[in-house]
């Protein structure tokens, strides 16, 4: 019944994220201008000493991509309790594990696709990757969206307007940018943000992804972002569960 209920939820909102085709566009639309204005400027830049540019510039875009896309994700759900849609599931019998999940997994399977087409984009101007790194690169946006969609699905619950849910995830995503490294990778940080950014743990994803995108696989920046990646989205899909089963969403 779980599965079955997930699928219910995940066609409802996949069919409705089909009938809006121009928030995908412009989902992807600000990743593909820092691709394609704020790429160029570090062809030449010495970022690490592993890797091109391109293979520091493009982990971070995707991952970003998962952060501010998913940490929004909330946004629908306040719509949904104000128009009286969430009272209504309130009195059906589908899981409310499957209430959540149906609509975290369309979140990922978004993004992921959003990201295929950032992907597709940087190959064109200039990105050299191996397949295997940009399919994990593509796993840990989809294990970032499940995990910060879940936290922003309960947050919104627990909230009355988007005036309220607005400010309080820009005051999360944006320190959570700046310190995981998103842009450039903290290694070029004065000592005490690159060490305060170890208390980020999208710092330890960002890591991982750029191992990937130069074909290191078995290292302990893939460990730790393995690790980190599932223990959130584990410990963000219990909660979101537990804020679903207590309002009665």
């Amino acid at each position: 019944m779980l599965l079955h209920d997930t699928a219910l939820i995940f066609g409802r909102y996949a069919r409705q994220t089909l009938r809006s085709r121009f928030a995908m566009f412009f989902g992807v639309l600000m990743p593909l201008l820092y691709l394609l204005f704020f790429g160029p400027l570090l062809t030449r830049l010495p970022l690490a000493s592993r890797g091109t540019s391109w293979q520091i510039l493009v982990p971070g875009l995707l991952l970003q991509l998962g952060l501010f896309g998913a940490a929004f994700a909330g946004f629908s759900i306040i719509i949904e309790k104000n128009l009286g849609i969430v009272e209504r599931m309130r009195v059906t019998p589908v899981s409310r594990l499957a209430l959540l999940l149906g609509r975290v997994l369309r979140d990922a399977a978004v993004f992921v696709l959003q990201g295929v087409l950032l992907v597709l984009a940087a190959l064109v101007m200039g990105l050299r990757a191996p397949l295997a790194g940009i399919l994990i690169g593509f796993a840990f946006v989809a294990l970032l969206t499940v995990s910060l969609a879940s936290l922003s699905y309960a947050l919104a619950l627990k909230v009355s307007t988007p005036q309220e849910f607005g400010p309080t995830v820009n005051a999360l995503t944006m320190p959570s940018m700046l310190l995981s490294g998103l842009m450039l990778p903290m290694a070029l940080a004065p000592g005490w943000l690159d060490v305060l950014s170890h208390f980020m743990p999208f710092r330890y994803l960002v890591d991982a992804v750029r191992d990937a995108y130069v074909g290191s696989y078995a290292t302990a920046h893939m460990l730790y972002g393995v690790l980190v990646a599932l223990g959130l989205t584990a410990l963000a899909v219990t909660v979101g569960t537990r804020v679903f089963r207590r309002t009665g969403a």
